[in-house]
């Protein structure tokens, strides 16, 4: 399995709890938006700590990008990433992920399952095809929602959040289900991506191949 040693050239802030992380980009080292690798830390005791990370940048870029959640209460690999200083490295691996765009439709994220979605949706802006896609994007509260100006300057009307503990003036308050779901959306004969904790994921690709009809409609990580 190959891997590469990679130096951190800048890391800044994107919401309370999530960084973005700018590293050095081996040479012809591609990907497909919407996939991701194995990253850990390069620091002793923690080089064989992979996690899964979405790339975030695009091929075109001379760096590729990274957008990580911390959870601080967790002695973990994305801990230690909230403090990982530029010139710091990290060890990438192969590239994978299933999530890769198929044609318009409808995208679903809860939390940080939005971060394969960046790449697609950056890449369908570089290209000018943007379209009618529409993203969906639930969070817990207003603060956590990663990246809320570049998402509603590229989609407009077509970024649709809704907010699950608080109540904001102007966002939807409800979970996304299938009532939601069908409340929301007329036309169930389209391309679905769904990324977010797993047991949304099930849940909601269960109820949308059977709203689709078509379980080759509805794309997940597996």
């Amino acid at each position: 399995m190959e891997s590469h040693i990679v130096k951190v050239l800048s890391v800044t802030p994107v919401t309370h709890n999530v960084r973005r992380y700018k590293v050095e980009k081996p040479e012809g080292y591609t990907f497909v938006p919407g996939q991701a690798t194995e990253v850990a830390v390069n620091k002793p005791g923690w080089e064989d700590e992979r996690r899964p990370f979405t790339f975030t940048s695009l091929n075109e870029w001379d760096h590729l990008e990274f957008t990580i959640k911390s959870y601080p209460d967790h002695h973990s690999v994305t801990d230690l990433l909230g403090h990982i200083q530029p010139g710091d490295s990290l060890i990438l691996h192969d590239v994978w992920g299933a999530i890769q765009y198929k044609g318009e439709g409808i995208f679903i994220a809860g939390g940080a399952g939005v971060t394969p979605f960046i790449a697609i949706f950056r890449d369908l802006q570089h290209k000018g095809q943007l379209g009618n896609n529409k993203l969906f994007f639930s969070n817990r509260t207003y603060a956590d929602i990663i990246l809320k100006e570049e998402f509603q300057e590229m989609l407009g009307n077509n970024f649709i959040n809704t907010i699950t503990r608080e109540e904001v003036p102007g966002y939807d308050h409800h979970i996304i289900d299938e009532a939601y779901l069908k409340r929301k959306i007329s036309n169930f004969d389209q391309h679905f991506y769904i990324c977010g904790p797993d047991p949304m994921v099930q849940q909601l690709r269960e109820v949308l191949e059977k709203l689709s009809g078509k379980a080759d409609l509805v794309t997940v990580e597996i």
